[in-house]
């Protein structure tokens, strides 16, 4: 008698919700950690659905298309090692009224030299800077808990 109610019970609910299909619930809206992760990425790195959301929020704010324009033309000078093009994107920047990436911009210029000759040679400083990172976590972590010694053994064994 109880498994045939549990039965007819089943059935009404299959047919209520057969009745009233679900629609999907709603997509949060993005973040702007999100979206500019979006405007980062390559564009052929991203799914369909990403792409369509960029498209859009660039569609809906005028002022951030020629940024994502700039910072993805930016993002092939450095995968490219194009350094010598720096300049012209500089002049492209300032030509468009973006005060953020003026900014950025005018601190490129400060030290236009090393940032062209990091843009368009294959040697990096990285591995000595990741090395520098490490050491200096490990003086963090043993600040006032220990004496040099013990800092100098950490640092040779994280080596």
């Amino acid at each position: 008698m109880m498994a045939e109610k549990w039965f007819w019970i089943t059935v009404a609910v299959r047919r209520l919700r057969e009745t009233f299909p679900h629609a999907d619930p709603p997509r949060r809206k993005p973040s702007v950690r999100d979206v500019t992760g979006w405007i980062t990425h390559h564009p052929d790195s991203l799914d369909e659905d990403k792409t369509q959301r960029l498209k859009e929020i660039l569609d809906r704010c005028p002022a951030l298309d020629p940024t994502a324009r700039h910072v993805r033309s930016f993002a092939e000078l450095m995968n490219n090692r194009r350094g010598q093009e720096l300049k012209d994107w500089i002049t492209r920047v300032r030509a468009d009224r973006l005060p953020a990436l003026h900014t950025f911009a005018t601190g490129l210029e400060q030290h236009l030299d090393a940032v062209v000759a990091s843009l368009s040679l294959r040697y990096s400083s990285g591995a000595v800077e990741g090395h520098n990172n490490k050491i200096k976590m490990l003086k963090r972590q043993m600040s006032g808990r220990a004496n040099l010694d013990l800092l100098r053994k950490r640092v040779l064994h994280a080596a």
